[in-house]
């Protein structure tokens, strides 16, 4: 779907819309540590062999060999998926896996698989930076966290599209045309990329679909020796776990979902619901800000700081604001836009955006621009993660494009604007991403039920930006066996960010097995 971006800002992996000439991501925070499975590292695989095709127990069947990954506490290792399920005589793709072993003591429950969202965000580096140290103690003592780059992510195949400085050029293209020109350039910007895509990942370009690499999550739940698969997955990550418990209802176990995506959505309502989301936390801001003796927007109701918020996006658009960054033009539109986008996913950032918006007023656009780059994974040096060529490679297979052309972009803009008066336009534009992919799309929206299914906890955030909570309340009645656990909060996902309540019922869940009761609020 075209609707979901990774970014780090403040230290935590949060998720984006389907921003800024990508297709968006949805990440998340959140997610427990490492932990050691019982049954050692060569386990027998669990799955029956009646379960598997016989062209794919070779891989079922596969032995992972663990190595140091160079990070104190982790083990790394790689894992055989065929290229294609379909027809897995065509070759292989090479998964990286990561783990960090259970704390102890007590019992274990074998492994907690846990992804950030995206698509296109690390899990390696999610385990690593944050959920193999940073989840409650008592989880990763029972549990062996594990997670993995996605294939086309990262370490795992990774689609590669522009360089780094066709990247600088492309995220800066102006995505609320005011003319021809500018609506021709944005076009032509979105054919490069998939031009890019198709010339430099032609091999793996087909065959990195959320299904894909739901398949892939149960041949690693074989070959850690799981008969369950146990998961935690933000943002996006709730739309490959539903596929998942779609699959493979007989295999899944304890699957937490936060920050959940509406699978019955087709791209279009996705990107207008994100839009409104994105709206709801800018207003969440807006109000805060007014509170604030240094409100760069001023005082005021939400609409008045809004329509200033909407000036500022105008005087940057006709005169760029200057950077420090010799290697790239001065701070325009676009990119302050992002930087904006990419606080609002996270309150504990509101500081951060007043400060960055108040320098802008001033001349100085290095703190949009700080948070613009920390959005796209633009490291220093002006290498890119591979975050928005992934992002987008997947979004496009996963559905079909949310516009046919810039024609059907004009007549949903009223629509756009009305959900967010402030980002409506750039978030309508962006979604015309899809429209010049390469691959056809071989999934649509539909109903997720993973009927036969344990109970899923789906979890859902009362002002989510990047997940509005409507959606969390659609899988959670999607599925048959869904139950919706309510944060009433602000930022992106629940798990881990601060709510006692929200971490203590879902470390019960997964240590006990025991779902919230139905309609809980925190």
């Amino acid at each position: 779907m075209d609707t979901s971006r990774l970014l780090r800002t403040t230290g935590t992996v949060i998720a984006a819309a389907g921003l800024l000439l990508s297709g968006c991501t949805s990440g998340g925070s959140g997610g427990p540590k490492a932990a050691a499975s019982s049954r050692g590292d060569s386990a027998a695989p669990s799955a029956p062999a009646a379960a598997t095709p016989a062209a794919l127990r070779s891989y079922y069947d596969q032995k992972l060999s663990w190595r140091d990954c160079g990070v104190p506490g982790f083990d790394c290792t790689t894992m055989k998926a065929p290229l294609d399920y379909e027809h897995p005589e065509a070759g292989d793709v090479d998964i990286a896996v990561a783990r960090h072993k259970a704390t102890g003591p007590g019992k274990r429950l074998g492994s907690l698989l846990v992804n950030p969202g995206g698509p296109g965000g690390s899990g390696i580096g999610y385990l690593q930076a944050y959920a193999g140290i940073g989840y409650p103690a008592q989880v990763r003592a029972a549990y062996d966290m594990v997670s993995f780059d996605p294939r086309g992510v990262d370490r795992s195949s990774p689609v590669e599209c522009l360089t780094g400085q066709a990247m600088d050029k492309y995220t800066q293209v102006d995505q609320t045309p005011d003319n021809a020109a500018e609506r021709a350039l944005l076009v032509a910007a979105f054919k490069e990329f998939a031009a890019a895509c198709q010339a430099h990942s032609q091999r793996v370009l087909p065959h990195v679909s959320t299904v894909d690499v739901a398949h892939d999550m149960d041949v690693l739940r074989a070959a850690l020796g799981d008969e369950k698969l146990n998961y935690v997955g933000a943002s996006y990550g709730t739309f490959l776990g539903a596929t998942y418990a779609d699959l493979y209802p007989s295999r899944a176990g304890r699957l937490v979902l936060d920050g959940a995506m509406d699978p019955s959505r087709p791209a279009l309502e996705l990107n207008r619901d994100q839009t409104e989301g994105f709206e709801t936390a800018f207003r969440a801001f807006a109000a805060d800000c007014a509170k604030q003796a240094d409100c760069p927007l001023g005082q005021g109701s939400p609409d008045a700081v809004a329509q200033r918020l909407k000036e500022f996006f105008r005087k940057v658009d006709a005169q760029p604001v200057p950077t420090t960054d010799r290697a790239r033009p001065a701070l325009g539109e676009a990119l302050a836009t992002t930087g904006v986008i990419a606080a609002l996913y996270d309150e504990n950032a509101w500081p951060q955006l007043r400060e960055a918006l108040t320098a802008a007023n001033n001349g100085d656009g290095n703190g949009l621009l700080a948070l613009a780059d920390s959005y796209y994974e633009r490291e220093p040096d002006g290498k890119y993660a591979n975050l928005m060529s992934a992002n987008a490679a997947v979004n496009c297979l996963d559905q079909p494009p949310a516009f046919d052309g810039p024609e059907a972009v004009d007549k949903a803009l009223p629509s756009f604007e009305k959900a967010s008066p402030v980002f409506g336009a750039g978030l309508a534009w962006a979604s015309l991403n899809c429209t010049y992919w390469p691959v056809k799309a071989t999934g649509t929206a539909r109903a997720l039920t993973a009927k036969g299914a344990p109970p899923i906890v789906v979890v859902g955030t009362t002002r989510d930006p990047a997940t509005p909570y409507k959606w969390a309340q659609a899988l959670a009645g999607q599925l048959d066996s869904g139950v919706l656990l309510t944060y009433d909060g602000d930022g992106h996902t629940a798990y881990g960010r601060g709510s006692d309540c929200i971490d203590s019922t879902i470390n019960r869940y997964l240590l006990e097995g025991t779902p919230p009761t139905a309609g809980k609020k925190c």
